[in-house]
C-alpha cells in the first residue's frame, strides 16, 4: 500500500513518515520537491541507522496524491483549503483528515468551520467519490517522532465509507502500539477533533510533558 502525506515536511508528516515507512510504501510531499525529497532522505537514513528497513521518497504534493493509495492531510488548519485546492482531483481515494481546527489564545480554544468541523468542510470541498476518513488527530508531533518510544495511545476514527475506516483502522493497529476505536461517522469528526485543546489545556495548567487519549 502506497501512503502519500500531504505536508509531509511539517513536524508532523516527517514523524508519520519515520513511523509508517517501515510498514507501507511513503511518499512524501510537500510545495517544494527538493525539500521533499531531503525529508525523505533523512527519514531513510534515520531508519537504517537503526537498522530498520524502509520504503520512502519524496515529491510534490501533487504527484503523491497521483500516486497513493492512502492520503494523509499532514497540513495545519489554516492552510488546508490552499492546500486541497492546489492538489489534483483525489478520485476515489481514501483521504485522512487529523486535523484539527484551534487556536492559542490565553489558552487553547476549538474553532471548527461553519460546517462544525474540518472533515465536514472536507467533505464539502473533495470530491463526491473521495474516501474521507478521520485519524491521528490526538497525536503529538514531538511523539511521532520520538521513534525509540513506543506510541501507546488509543486513536478514534470516523469516517461514512466503512471499508475505508476498516483500511485506516488497520494501518493505526499496524503502527507502533497504536488501538483505533471507531468513532461513528464523520457527523460526530467535531468530538475528536476538540480533543486536542483540551488535552493541550490538560497538559498547560497542570505542567505534564506527555498528554495523550488511552482507552482502558
Amino acid at each position: 500500500m502506497k501512503i502519500g502525506i500531504i505536508g509531509g515536511t511539517g513536524d508532523i508528516g516527517e514523524g508519520m513518515a519515520l513511523r509508517l515507512s517501515p510498514l507501507f510504501e511513503v511518499i512524501v510531499g510537500s510545495r517544494n520537491s527538493e525539500k521533499a525529497i531531503e525529508t525523505s532522505v533523512c527519514c531513510s537514513d534515520t531508519l537504517h541507522s537503526r537498522n530498520v528497513k524502509c520504503s520512502c521518497s519524496g515529491t510534490t504534493n501533487a504527484d503523491a496524491v497521483l500516486n497513493a493509495d492512502v492520503i494523509i492531510l499532514a497540513v495545519p488548519w489554516k492552510n488546508l483549503t490552499e492546500t486541497v485546492r492546489s492538489l489534483p482531483d483525489f478520485g476515489d481515494k481514501i483521504v485522512v483528515s487529523p486535523v484539527n481546527p484551534m487556536e492559542k489564545r490565553d489558552h487553547f480554544v476549538f474553532v471548527p468551520p461553519d460546517e462544525g468541523s474540518v472533515a465536514l468542510y472536507l467533505k464539502r470541498i473533495l470530491p463526491p467519490e473521495a474516501r474521507l476518513v478521520v485519524a491521528f488527530n490526538t497525536i503529538a508531533a514531538n511523539r511521532w517522532k520520538a521513534i525509540d518510544e513506543e506510541l501507546r495511545y488509543s486513536v478514534p476514527v470516523c469516517g461514512d465509507d466503512l471499508e475505508a475506516k476498516s483500511i485506516v483502522s488497520d494501518i493505526v493497529n499496524s503502527t507502533s502500539a497504536l488501538k483505533a476505536y471507531d468513532a461513528g461517522p464523520l457527523a460526530a469528526s467535531c468530538m475528536v477533533e476538540s480533543l486536542t485543546p483540551l488535552l493541550l489545556n490538560i497538559a498547560r495548567y497542570n505542567k505534564m510533558r506527555d498528554v495523550g487519549l488511552r482507552f482502558v
